[in-house]
């Protein structure tokens, strides 16, 4: 059986045949091992199911299964039990931080605004014991900072001897993982080399703000809430800083859905609670995100920054063309009558495996790509917005929209606070410490031609 995005004639994953599941957690819960009867014993286990697969050719090893199997609920109720009892040398600072491509589904969920919502699911999660629940668009900040950067000098670099364009964007891990397992060099070498949010999010929380704390990042357990399950093959995968002494940078990760399972098994009649900053008693007094449609917003910020490096040109309105299909769009500058920046934006494996194609025969005229694995982006991430049986639901998508598109633009460059960071945490904006903590470094396999086989 063939997963639905495989790029090869034949499928090297094993599956049960009754009722397709990849990897599946048969570890008791917490409440069962204690022999106490919890009031969330009843959550379904974490799963991986070909359908939310999308790095084929054995991306995910007999280990990586039993890792995978962990990344639960269960595994967050573990701590929170663990915080309850007398032994404080076992006690965890239970952290929460939130993608801001999942606050459009809790709010379309339960019927709020998403400031609303973003107070709803902070009050609950501090309800249960969580210490501190964060917003990820910090973390996004720095990677788009740092993403810009690369781009001009990548542009200014590039040349028929060294091909450093077209960048390829690095947010999303299910397209990381893909390019590393299945497509191998030369393909890699085009990915940018800033890390993740999430990637960021971990350093962010387990190096800065255990120091602000005075804990050791060990005794920080971090859990992140993303919209789709390749968080959760990513938290697995990333490289440890030494900053971090050997600690994952996120230590579980959590989809919409799952939490949405346990708000509604649990008490929503919590109080509300704004969401914490990194910088002491100062709260999130609103809800903000990137200039994407449903994405971190790599594409825009890039394309205006790069406008305005390189060719002075101020650029208010982003503006996308369709080309094959609404999930591959184009974006132009022209000047003096010559298009000097041509960026696209591709989501989806389809329109991922077209632009491979084209890539490798040289007729991809693109400088930059924003890839996103899932069809219609982030939003539309497997971990929420399905139908119980396990289809996009379509209406839920759209009301989604509709709310992420309300939700202010704030550019990353306005953030006080992130340059802040710069200066305090990282040693200044191009210090050997930004280098070694906002960036990496990736993997690559020599593949054949039997990775690029299947015309679609």
């Amino acid at each position: 059986m063939k997963c639905e995005h495989c790029t090869r004639k034949e499928c090297s994953k094993k599956t049960k045949t009754d009722d397709q599941e990849n990897v599946s957690a048969d570890a008791p819960s917490p409440a069962q091992e204690n022999g106490e009867k919890g009031e969330f014993h009843k959550l379904a286990d974490a799963k991986i199911f070909l359908s939310d697969c999308l790095a084929c050719d054995s991306c995910v090893t007999a280990e990586e299964g039993v890792q995978l199997s962990q990344q639960n609920a269960k595994d967050f109720f573990r701590v929170l039990n663990l915080n309850k009892k007398c032994d404080t040398s076992k006690h965890k600072v239970l952290v929460v931080s939130v993608c801001p491509q999942s606050l459009p589904y809790f709010a379309a969920k339960f019927n709020l605004s998403v400031t609303d919502a973003s107070r709803r699911l902070c009050g609950f999660l501090k309800s249960l014991g969580v210490h501190y629940v964060f917003d990820t668009t910090i973390a996004a900040d720095f990677s788009i900072l740092e993403s810009q950067k690369e781009f001009v000098r990548r542009y200014r670099q590039h040349s028929e001897e060294e091909r450093t364009l077209p960048m390829l964007t690095s947010a999303c891990p299910g397209w990381v993982r893909y390019a590393e397992r299945v497509l191998g060099r030369p393909i890699t070498a085009h990915l940018c080399t800033a890390k993740s949010p999430q990637q960021v999010m971990g350093s962010l929380v387990k190096d800065y703000f255990a120091r602000q704390q005075n804990l050791s990042p060990e005794k920080i357990f971090h859990v992140i809430v993303a919209p789709c399950y390749d968080k959760k093959l990513e938290a697995l995968q990333e490289s440890l800083p030494p900053a971090l002494h050997g600690s994952r940078g996120a230590d579980c990760v959590l989809t919409s859905g799952e939490i949405a399972q346990i708000m509604e098994q649990g008490d929503l009649s919590v109080r509300d609670a704004a969401v914490d900053t990194l910088f002491g008693d100062l709260k999130e007094d609103k809800v903000t995100r990137h200039d994407g449609a449903s994405s971190d917003g790599h594409l825009a910020h890039i394309f205006r920054h790069a406008a305005k490096e390189l060719f002075n040109e101020d650029v208010e309105e982003v503006t996308y063309r369709a080309l094959r299909n609404k999930d591959f769009q184009e974006v132009t500058l022209e000047k003096n009558g010559e298009v000097v920046l041509r960026f696209a934006a591709a989501y989806g494996f389809r329109n991922i495996q077209n632009m491979i194609l084209k890539l490798k025969k040289g007729k991809f005229p693109f400088h930059f790509v924003e890839v996103l694995a899932c069809a219609g982006g982030c939003l539309n991430g497997r971990g929420q917005a399905q139908t119980p049986d396990g289809h996009a639901d379509k209406a839920l998508l759209r009301q989604m929209e509709g709310i992420y598109a309300d939700i202010p633009v704030r550019r990353p460059e306005s953030s006080a606070h992130v340059q802040e960071l710069y200066q305090e945490w990282l040693e200044g904006v191009n210090s050997p410490k930004a280098r070694e903590v906002l960036h990496t470094t990736y993997q690559s396999q020599e593949r054949g031609a039997h990775s690029l086989d299947i015309k679609w």
